[in-house]
């Protein structure tokens, strides 16, 4: 029976905030999928807000109800202080109970692991694929033995590439080892053409064939599977959810999707007066409204109308439907 880390049952249910402290990386992974806006530069990010100042951080854990938070990359390590201030203000702000993971590429020595020590719960390290024949004489193995006597719970964290059985031999040291399906991305696309692979379909990053190279690892109880798929429609859905239920006006509506929808009028006439006060919202040049009360009495609405569909928070627009 598989076994899943606290962490990944969280990111389950959308609970986890993605911590994204730097984009700065010493390492050259030609799989890395991180974008290009993000790629090389020295920003952080809660999800996809832009963390000005560290308040940003924990109201965007808040908009989510966040169980938890998995801080990430880049490498995060190279900004320590950064990591440590921001971890410091979760535990403080949300409880001991507040469930961090954190990725890297290095091995953390000791000294690394007693800065990280209480801030951060679960260590997930991600070595290189050139090592992977020799792990057991790596540094990794060796910062698994000393996280582990300190109290962390260890991950490793691969891609899915030819040779994971080399990997099989580092699982003992290992609390959990999860293997992410090989995905396409703009930054790693060429790459992926000079290496033969190719794209599953028109609709998912994944590259066929990805899973066969994980099977016989995959028989450990230890071992996880997280597919492209499971990202896209579970991972993001779950916690779009969760924004949507402590953000949606009261006249949005919530999809399964966790998209809102709500009507936009640019009106050619004044507002009906049986309109209630929380059924609209008034803008400079339009009002925003349920969209069934547009679509249900289009005489009483005068004027360019549409139904919008998007991320909810104000996020990013999916549809828009011109009634």
């Amino acid at each position: 029976m598989q076994v899943l880390s606290k962490a990944c049952r969280q990111c389950r249910e959308g609970a986890k905030m993605v911590l994204f402290v730097t984009g700065m990386c010493s390492k050259k992974c030609w799989y890395c999928p991180i974008s290009d806006e993000r790629r090389g530069k020295d920003r952080a990010y809660a999800n996809d807000r832009v963390i000005i100042r560290p308040e940003d951080m924990i109201e965007e854990a808040r908009i989510m109800s966040a169980l938890g938070t998995g801080v990430t990359g880049g490498e995060a390590l190279l900004e320590m202080d950064r990591v440590m201030s921001f971890c410091r203000l979760l535990k403080r702000e949300f409880g001991e109970e507040h469930h961090i993971h954190l990725y890297t590429g290095t091995a953390p020595d000791e000294e690394c692991l007693k800065n990280l020590k209480g801030l951060v719960d679960e260590i997930r390290m991600h070595p290189p694929h050139e090592v992977w024949k020799e792990i057991l004489s790596t540094d990794y193995i060796k910062s698994a033995k000393k996280a582990k006597e300190m109290g962390f719970e260890v991950t490793i964290e691969v891609p899915s590439l030819p040779g994971l059985k080399y990997l099989i031999p580092a699982l003992p040291y290992l609390d959990y080892m999860n293997i992410n399906e090989l995905e396409w991305s703009e930054t790693n696309a060429e790459e992926m053409r000079i290496r033969g692979y190719s794209l599953e379909d028109n609709y998912h990053n994944a590259v066929p064939g990805a899973k066969a190279w994980a099977e016989e690892i995959l028989k450990d109880p230890k071992v996880h599977w997280c597919s492209s798929t499971f990202k896209d429609s579970v991972q993001l859905r779950e916690r779009l959810k969760r924004i949507a239920n402590n953000t949606a006006r009261p006249f949005e509506e919530i999809t399964d999707d966790g998209t809102v929808v709500y009507g936009v009028w640019y009106p050619e006439c004044d507002i009906p007066e049986d309109l209630e006060e929380d059924q609209y919202e008034k803008y400079d040049d339009r009002i925003e409204t349920s969209w069934w009360i547009l679509a249900d009495f289009p005489d009483d609405f005068p004027g360019r109308k549409e139904i919008i569909e998007r991320y909810p928070n104000n996020g990013m627009v999916v549809e828009v439907t011109p009634l």
